[in-house]
């Protein structure tokens, strides 16, 4: 089959959606997000994408935010976490709201997971800001976990995928991570 150009604008596919908590003066701002990642793993340090909105601003204030992972039940809070502006709305009425160590890092008790993150730096790029913070604290309940760890069967997040703009559920586990490749190794040719 032969490949084709399709553009300049690449997304991966899927993405997965969070919302990001600021504190915009006293007030817990929330703003949903789809581009968000860990980069780093000791000391556990996790990146988001924001563009010129009031959550930026409330991150660059604070130096603090959270990461809280939303179930499938949160879809449509999410959604409008992303299409209104905490400068409009008081966005945090939707949701029961928790501290942990950072008192500018609110979180949400209805995310199964939630993180608290300190900034450590900002990239700035054309048109967005890169918010690169180390993970505080971690939080969940344990209906959420297995072996103390997060589950994702339990946490039921959701992706979204661009340009179509959908949400999307997570399927099954389809094999294993450091182990599924091992059997094609013999393919490969030492240097």
């Amino acid at each position: 089959m032969e490949k084709v150009n399709i553009g300049n604008n690449p997304f991966l596919l899927p993405m997965p959606m969070v919302i990001v908590g600021s504190c915009m003066g006293e007030r817990p701002n929330f703003m949903a997000v789809g581009w968000a990642s860990r980069v780093n793993a000791k000391p556990a340090i996790m990146s988001v994408a924001i563009g010129l909105h009031a959550t930026a601003g409330s991150i660059l204030e604070t130096g603090e935010y959270s990461i809280n992972i939303p179930s499938v039940d949160l879809l449509r809070q999410t959604d409008l976490m992303g299409m209104v502006s905490g400068t409009d709305f008081d966005k945090s009425v939707l949701f029961d709201i928790f501290y942990g160590s950072l008192e500018k890092a609110p979180m949400i008790r209805q995310c199964p997971v939630t993180m608290e993150c300190k900034l450590i730096q900002v990239v700035e790029l054309p048109k967005d800001s890169l918010f690169i913070g180390e993970v505080k604290g971690v939080w969940s309940e344990e209906r959420f976990l297995t072996g103390g760890s997060p589950d994702i069967e339990k946490v039921r997040p959701f992706c979204l995928t661009m340009p179509d703009n959908r949400y999307w559920s997570i399927g099954p586990a389809i094999g294993r991570a450091w182990h599924d490749g091992l059997e094609l190794k013999g393919l490969l040719t030492a240097r």
